[in-house]
């Protein structure tokens, strides 16, 4: 085995800083295998390590293999996804799952070239996979191995453009070493997640700090440089009608594709007049009204207002009314506020349904 002076420099220190300041209690990190680091760095993606802790463990316990995930019906996936967001991460895991239990025996490849065609994982997600579960040599670059080399080096473009990225791989790349690839590609994320941060290094705990060009200059919070500016943030505004009989809601499946593709949600429509006129001509109320305050709710690249109107229903299933084929995709559902069901549910409407639940266990209607 190499000696750490062996190894290149910002190996050698990171893996020094590591084994003492490093993050090493975290879920995935032990009984660590394939399946648990790849479900980690899906559910990692675009959100807090803090965050993903709870979620991860949850779905361990009910997903602790592979084939148990690929055989799970997609609702109950969903189910324990929700609140974490970016639902397509949840759909492609499932997917990939399914790959893998079809076309790889139920064995989780083992090739650079095989894991990167899985459903959701590029060559970061990948390369970071077989590298903390195998210890290959794979480089990786995640948005905190970005910000360290970025800083480290100096690189001046903007971290999504091309020329930027092909030379961030060559420095992730360099910086691999050949050994304890395990440890190191742990190290750099940490260091990123925990000292490198965006908003305010801690320079003076980094062991890059004697060389690293960024912060020799002091232009620690200037690099990376900003993203290219994006076209300004939308505002959508939907009608979600809140369609009540006892302690009942109704729910509709929204298609598999999409924002909230799959998951469970009120009927939706453009505007105020639509949903009355659904309301007035499908469902057989006793009264209607907006009595539940608006919801804004955002996404990457716009926010969403939700108006909701409360109908109180009487009269037969819903499912069978000419309604249905109006507002379902996939299939409805009369959601038991006192029973829930497990399925995947949007995170601003599984508030409004615990909501609605308190309340009709107060007896309030």
């Amino acid at each position: 085995m190499k000696r750490v002076d062996k190894l290149p420099k910002v190996a050698a220190r990171l893996l020094t800083w590591h084994a003492t300041a490093g993050r090493h209690d975290l879920p995935w990190q032990s009984d660590r295998n394939a399946y648990r680091v790849w479900v980690s760095e899906v559910m990692l993606q675009q959100t807090q390590v803090s965050t993903v802790i709870p979620y991860f463990e949850r779905f361990m316990r009910r997903f602790p293999d592979v084939r148990t995930l690929a055989d799970a019906p997609d609702d109950e996936v969903l189910h324990l996804w929700t609140g974490l967001g970016y639902y397509a991460r949840a759909r492609n895991l499932l997917r990939a799952a399914r790959t893998v239990r079809d076309s790889h025996a139920g064995e989780f490849p083992r090739t650079i070239e095989a894991v990167v065609e899985l459903p959701g994982i590029g060559r970061s997600t990948a390369g970071a996979i077989l590298a903390l579960s195998d210890d290959q040599r794979h480089p990786i670059l995640d948005g905190n191995v970005k910000r360290v080399l970025s800083r480290y080096y100096a690189i001046e473009g903007a971290p999504d453009e091309a020329a930027t990225i092909a030379r961030l791989w060559e420095l992730a790349d360099a910086n691999t070493p050949a050994t304890g690839v395990a440890a190191y590609t742990q190290a750099v994320m940490d260091l990123g997640a925990t000292v490198c941060t965006r908003g305010r290094p801690r320079c003076a705990e980094c062991p890059l700090e004697v060389d690293c060009l960024a912060h020799r200059s002091g232009r620690e919070t200037e690099l990376p440089a900003p993203k290219r500016k994006r076209a300004d943030r939308r505002l959508k505004h939907a009608v979600m009608v809140v369609a009540k009989r006892e302690q009942k809601v109704l729910l509709v499946q929204r298609p598999p594709s999409g924002i909230w593709g799959g998951l469970w949600c009120l009927p939706e429509f453009g505007d105020l007049k639509s949903a009355a006129a659904f309301v007035s001509d499908e469902l057989g109320v006793l009264d209607a009204s907006s009595s539940l305050p608006v919801i804004q709710h955002s996404f990457t690249h716009f926010d969403l207002v939700i108006t909701p109107i409360v109908a109180r229903c009487h009269g037969p299933e819903f499912a069978r009314s000419r309604a249905s084929a109006r507002v379902r995709e996939g299939g409805t559902l009369w959601y038991d506020l006192t029973r829930p069901e497990r399925v995947g549910l949007p995170a601003p409407i599984q508030k409004l349904l615990g909501s609605l639940q308190g309340l009709t266990e107060k007896g309030v209607d």
